[in-house]
């Protein structure tokens, strides 16, 4: 099961929180063009002070919604700039949502290369914003894989990718798996996973970190043991301590 509609992401640690100065404002909902000129939804957040990596935040199978412009906000928080996109544009149109969308008839509607198309036109918005030299993507469960496809598409130029409990082996896109991919990644690349998530198999993540290290992608694969899938979630009280360790990788692993 992927996040809760009520979900909340949970905040920085607090010996990482930057001084006020440095703080970010809410998130700007606008609206970002794809290459085939679809309009869809985005939330944009930006520090106070530039920021020199930027995030494209690609969320799980529920698109656009409030979890992800919290977070959003919270990387400004942390100085980095960042946009959540949505991914259905092109079936439900743009606009907030409520929990009773049904998001699966879109999800089944949405491939890879249209996630790419529109996760350009928010590294193309990012790279537009002063002081930003580098930029990242970091997605989580559907968005964590297509972070990790990401990594393989060079017309981005993204400078490093990460994936939270992305799947590894999914039986809808069974040619086009990050293993595959390994050998045309061209960044760094961060994988965090739960133990316990019972859609990600160790053997997936194995073969995965077997990949890249065959294509000499410079990588870390980490394992929470016995935190489930989407423990990224400041309800989850049992799994602080990943979400916590989770913060820090990331955001070392930005800077």
């Amino acid at each position: 099961m992927c996040f809760a509609y009520d979900s909340r992401p949970p905040a920085l640690p607090a010996d990482l929180a930057l001084p006020p100065l440095a703080g970010g404002a809410a998130a700007e909902l606008l609206e970002l063009g794809s290459g085939d000129g679809t309009r869809f939804s985005a939330a944009r957040a930006l520090p106070a002070a530039p920021g020199a990596c930027g995030v494209v935040i690609l969320p799980d199978v529920r698109g656009l919604y409030r979890f992800y412009v919290e977070l959003a906000e919270r990387f400004a928080e942390a100085g980095h700039p960042a946009i959540a996109i949505d991914y259905f544009g092109r079936t439900a149109g743009v606009g907030e949502r409520g929990e009773d969308f049904e998001f699966w008839p879109h999800v089944m509607e949405t491939t890879p290369a249209q996630v790419q198309a529109d996760a350009a036109a928010a590294v193309a918005a990012l790279r537009a914003e002063p002081g930003v030299h580098r930029v990242a993507t970091v997605g989580f469960c559907f968005g964590g894989t297509q972070s990790f496809l990401a990594a393989a598409n060079a017309g981005l130029g993204l400078d490093r990718a990460v994936g939270f409990y992305g799947s590894l082996e999914s039986e809808r896109f069974p040619g086009l798996r990050p293993a595959q991919e390994a050998g045309r990644m061209s960044g760094p690349v961060l994988g965090l996973f739960g133990g316990a998530d019972e859609g990600i198999a160790p053997e997936h993540i194995a073969r995965f970190d077997e990949a890249l290290e065959a294509a000499g992608v410079d990588h870390e694969l980490v394992i929470y043991p016995g935190a489930p899938h989407s423990f990224f979630d400041r309800r989850f009280d049992d799994y602080a301590e990943a979400c916590a360790d989770a913060w820090r990788r990331v955001l070392a692993f930005l800077s």
